[in-house]
């Protein structure tokens, strides 16, 4: 009986990270197709698309929230904590509003760029503010990252500012929000609370400029439908987060911009000269030293844990 009772909780905890395993690869799937949405919210623009995605997101998010039964800790949450939301819900905004503009404007692969550099952006944050010590191999990612900004630079002619928003927006974004006491619904559902107000006041102030009322149902229901499309993900994501490593997390991260970046060279079919994919590959030349190296040192932490 014990080896049967052994074999049964290795299947069970097998099931566990499997299936966070999906649920991690689920929203990281559909955050790599979103650009395939977007556009079809033409021709509403990207700030009246932005105001409606943050006031259905609520909505979903308060429904979610309900059902889950995690008002306990919105209701506990200090006034620092509230700033701390509010602070994240700009950046949040931001981070979305430059998307979707990325997005509906033809530049896909731009947008991919950020969401490749983040990691590393992250990385950066954690040394300036968190006073966290580089490990030399980090640091060799971080220059190569930067050779190919420059390189990008000059390949575009300017600033590759959609990518360094989005990195920079969601990599201060996520320092945010480890100082929030809140799990990834409760703290998207207070980001609405603290957004939608805006939101909706712009909504209502765009009034028959806006698209929502004379482009037909259809337009109406794909408007609604971006409260769903924002918080389905962010529930996949959580759900995985909860049953599988950080690290394991980390590897799927990287689906969503080399989706993005297949739909904006193959579909979208947006310029990619050699010099651009020179900048891409110094990219992803820094990724996977960065990659191996976080590998590396948690297989190190792993044999040095204490045996208990």
């Amino acid at each position: 009986m014990p080896p049967l009772t052994h074999h049964t909780a290795v299947a069970a905890d097998s099931g566990h990270a499997n299936r966070g395993v999906v649920f991690g690869a689920g929203a990281y799937v559909i955050w790599g197709v979103v650009p395939a949405y977007w556009p079809l919210l033409a021709p509403a623009g990207a700030v009246e698309i932005l105001a409606h995605r943050i006031a259905w997101s609520l909505l979903v998010m308060v429904l979610v929230t309900a059902a889950l039964g995690r008002w306990a800790g919105l209701r506990a949450l200090s006034r620092r904590g509230w700033l701390m939301v509010a602070a994240a819900s700009v950046l949040i905004a931001v981070n979305w509003g430059v998307y979707i503009h990325a997005v509906n404007t033809g530049h896909v692969v731009e947008a991919a760029l950020g969401y490749f550099v983040n990691p590393l952006v992250s990385v950066l944050l954690g040394v300036l503010v968190l006073r966290e010590r580089l490990r030399a191999a980090q640091l060799a990612a971080i220059a190569i990252a930067l050779a190919a900004v420059v390189v990008l630079a000059v390949d575009y002619g300017r600033l590759p500012w959609i990518s360094l928003a989005l990195a920079c927006s969601f990599g201060l974004y996520g320092l945010l929000k480890k100082t929030v006491p809140l799990d990834a619904t409760a703290s998207l559902t207070a980001e609405g609370v603290v957004l939608a107000p805006v939101a909706i006041g712009y909504l209502v102030w765009l009034g028959p400029a806006g698209t929502f009322h004379d482009h037909g149902v259809g337009h109406a229901l794909l408007l609604v439908s971006s409260g769903v499309v924002t918080a389905i993900p962010l529930v996949l994501f959580g759900a995985g987060a909860r049953r599988v490593p950080l690290s394991t997390m980390g590897m799927l991260q990287y689906l969503a911009p080399v989706l993005q970046f297949a739909w904006g060279v193959f579909v979208m079919h947006e310029p990619m000269p050699p010099s651009r994919w020179f900048g891409f590959a110094l990219v992803w030349v820094a990724l996977a030293v960065f990659t191996a190296d976080a590998l590396r040192s948690r297989r190190r932490q792993h044999l040095l844990a204490p045996v208990e």
